[in-house]
C-alpha cells in the first residue's frame, strides 16, 4: 500500500478540490491527480467522480475517506504531541538530586519559563543518584563531588564548605570567628552515614588535619542530624548549601584544608543535545 497515494485521496477527500489538495500537500495538481490515479487502477476502484463544478467521493470512496481521516488525523496529533514537545511547551523530565537545597530553586526556574513541562524528582544520597543517572532512570541529576568518566556530561554548578551545627545555645553559636577544625578533637558528634559526601568529605579533612572527633550518632539523612543537633546530642556537620533556618540549630564556618565541595549537573554524553535537557542545563547560575 502507497501512503503518498492515501495522503493525496485523503487530501482531496478533505478540500473537495484537486487544486486546494495540492496546496495542502505542497506539490503539484498533476502530482495529486497522479497518485490517485495510480491508486485506483492498482486497486480496480473508482473512489472519486469528477464533475466540472467540484470532486465528489463514491461510496467506497466515502468508506476509505473515513478510514483515512483517522489514519492521518492521528498522525497529525502525534507531530503537533512532537513539536510541542520540541518547543518545551510540554514534556516531562525525570531529574535526581542528592539533595534538595540546589535543585529547588533550578525547579521553580524550570516551571516558570516552561509550565507545561512536568518534572519528576527523586532525592537520595550521592550514590543513589548518580546509580540513577548512570541507569538512565533520571535524564539528568544534581550531583556532588563525581569524577568524571567516559559517556558522563557534567557541568560545574557551585562550590560549598563544611560547617559546624550546633544548637543555639553552644558557646560556638554566640562567636563572631569561625571554628578552626582542631578544636574538633575529641568533640562528640553526630554524623551522616559513612558513605555519604558530607560525611566522606568531613572524614578526609579531619584525617588530614589528624583530628579525631568522637562520633557517637551516625545518621541517614540531613533532618535527622538537624533534629539530634537541637536535642544536644552532640554537634553536627552540614554543607553551607543545606543550612536550614531552624531557629534551634546554628550553622558555624569552619577553618581547615579539604572541606569544600563541588556541585554539578551531570547527564549522559550522548542525550545532551536533546532540547528539554538542555533547557535544564541552561537554568544553572550563571548560564544564559
Amino acid at each position: 500500500m502507497n501512503l503518498f497515494q492515501l495522503r493525496a485521496f485523503d487530501a482531496v477527500a478533505r478540500e473537495g478540490s484537486f487544486t486546494r489538495a495540492a496546496a495542502r500537500l505542497f506539490i503539484s495538481q498533476p502530482a495529486v491527480t497522479g497518485h490517485i490515479k495510480a491508486l485506483e487502477e492498482h486497486y480496480q476502484i473508482t473512489l472519486l467522480r469528477r464533475t466540472a463544478r467540484r470532486v465528489e467521493l463514491t461510496e467506497e470512496g466515502i468508506k476509505l475517506a473515513a478510514i483515512t481521516r483517522a489514519m492521518f488525523g492521528l498522525a497529525e496529533e502525534a507531530q503537533v504531541m512532537l513539536e510541542a514537545n520540541r518547543q518545551l511547551l510540554t514534556g516531562r523530565l525525570e531529574v535526581a538530586a542528592d539533595g534538595p537545597h540546589l535543585v529547588m530553586p533550578m525547579l521553580a526556574s524550570l516551571r516558570a519559563r516552561y509550565p507545561g513541562v512536568t518534572v519528576n524528582l527523586r532525592l537520595g544520597n550521592a550514590q543513589e543518584t548518580l546509580t540513577a543517572l548512570l541507569s538512565e532512570h533520571a535524564d539528568v541529576a544534581v550531583l556532588t563531588e563525581v569524577e568524571p568518566r567516559k559517556g558522563l556530561h557534567l557541568q560545574a554548578l557551585s562550590e560549598s564548605r563544611i560547617c559546624a551545627l550546633v544548637p543555639a545555645g553552644h558557646p560556638w553559636a554566640q562567636r563572631s570567628k569561625a571554628v578552626h577544625i582542631k578544636e574538633l578533637d575529641q568533640v562528640i558528634m553526630v554524623l551522616r552515614e559513612p558513605g555519604s559526601v558530607t560525611r566522606t568529605t568531613f572524614d578526609d579533612a579531619c584525617a588530614q588535619a589528624k583530628v579525631n572527633p568522637r562520633v557517637l550518632l551516625e545518621l541517614d539523612s540531613r533532618e535527622a542530624v538537624t533534629e539530634a543537633v537541637a536535642a544536644q546530642l552532640g554537634v553536627g556537620v552540614v554543607s553551607s548549601v543545606e543550612v536550614s533556618h531552624d531557629p534551634r540549630v546554628v550553622a558555624v564556618s569552619i577553618i581547615g584544608d579539604g572541606l569544600g565541595n563541588r556541585h554539578m549537573i551531570g547527564c549522559m554524553e550522548r542525550r545532551r543535545n536533546l532540547r528539554l535537557i538542555q533547557a535544564f542545563f541552561e537554568l544553572a547560575p550563571g548560564m544564559s
